[in-house]
């Protein structure tokens, strides 16, 4: 109660001294215009009469009287200079504000600039860096030349390539080991899928072979498998799809019978074996580089659709590797 008695008291105090500064302004208009009146009457009406010393004795007489009053000021405990010093502080504060805006995208403008330079700068650091290192290392080389024979130089060649050679097979075979294993666990199945009528390689993931027995409805969704399915008929239908097997699966034929995903995944192997052996016999001739395809089987539109193999332009029983050394037939 006492905290909002004294908030009134100094809320009232505050607007008794406003109402005190405006009486004193509105006081002082009044005092000048009464002047200002008194004299626009005396010089109209002898002003036509005087001489121009007169005129001069008046105004000089007006000057000193300005200069010896007394400057207008407001009264003791006027809230006037506040108001003026608030209304000069909210200017300022407006003026600094505006002229933040205005700088601020000039600021991030010299910021990105800035960090453009320091990228070029890196760039260009690196570029010089690495033509120091390959100066110097033909320095080394050229110096190594000087030194050594032509026979010298020519055995270092042929153990460096054979280096490299042994190199490639085995990353050749690395690779060759990885492919086998992604055609048998991963791709066999889906191509499988795709030759009994399912969706195409990729539209089916993680399919178990056993369920590819059952075949595929006419709207490609996979049938239900029985407990105990036809062997000797499933059998029957693989040889029609995929061809029978040869001697060496006729062999192991005792140990496993063949499924669907298995027959796809020899396919696969066998058709990618053809296709680079005839690209490396072909030495660069993409012409001579075709294999005959007995058909168009699922495992060639899936080498195709990957943008790995094409079909003749005028024979779609020929398919041959792309020739990465070049560029990407559409």
């Amino acid at each position: 109660m006492e905290g909002a008695r004294e908030l009134e008291g100094a809320s009232g105090e505050y607007e008794a001294s406003l109402e005190r500064t405006l009486q004193e302004l509105n006081r002082r208009k009044r005092e000048l215009e009464d002047a200002l009146h008194q004299l626009r009457t005396s010089a109209a009406g002898s002003g036509a009469g005087l001489s121009a010393q007169a005129s001069l004795e008046v105004m000089t007489n007006a000057y000193k009287g300005m200069t010896e009053a007394e400057p207008l000021l407001p009264p003791a405990g006027s809230v006037l200079p506040a108001l003026l010093a608030m209304r000069r502080g909210q200017q300022t504060i407006a003026e600094t504000n505006e002229y933040t805006d205005s700088q601020g995208a000039a600021l991030e403008q010299l910021e990105r600039r800035i960090e453009t330079e320091r990228v070029n700068v890196r760039e260009q650091q690196a570029l010089e860096t690495a033509l120091r290192n390959r100066i110097q290392s033909l320095r080394d080389g050229l110096e190594d030349r000087e030194e050594k024979t032509e026979e010298q130089i020519a055995k270092e060649r042929i153990a460096e390539l054979k280096k490299q050679k042994g190199h490639w097979d085995k990353q050749t075979s690395s690779l060759m080991k990885q492919l086998d294993w992604f055609i048998g666990e991963h791709l066999g199945p889906m191509l499988a899928a795709e030759e009994l009528g399912g969706p195409v390689v990729g539209g089916l993931m993680d399919i178990d072979p056993e369920d590819l027995s059952a075949g595929f409805s006419a709207q490609g969704k996979l049938k239900k498998a029985k407990d105990q399915p036809d062997q000797d008929r499933r059998q029957r239908r693989i040889d029609d799809i995929w061809g029978p097997q040869d001697e060496e699966g006729q062999a192991s034929k005792r140990k496993r019978e063949r499924d669907e995903a298995a027959a796809a995944s020899a396919e696969m192997r066998d058709l990618t074996e053809q296709l680079m052996n005839k690209l490396m016999e072909a030495g660069g001739d993409t012409s001579a580089a075709y294999v005959e395809i007995p058909r168009e089987s699922a495992a060639a539109r899936f080498l195709v659709r990957s943008k790995v193999a094409l079909f003749h332009p005028r024979d779609a029983r020929r398919l041959r590797l792309v020739d990465f050394g070049r560029d990407l037939e559409d």
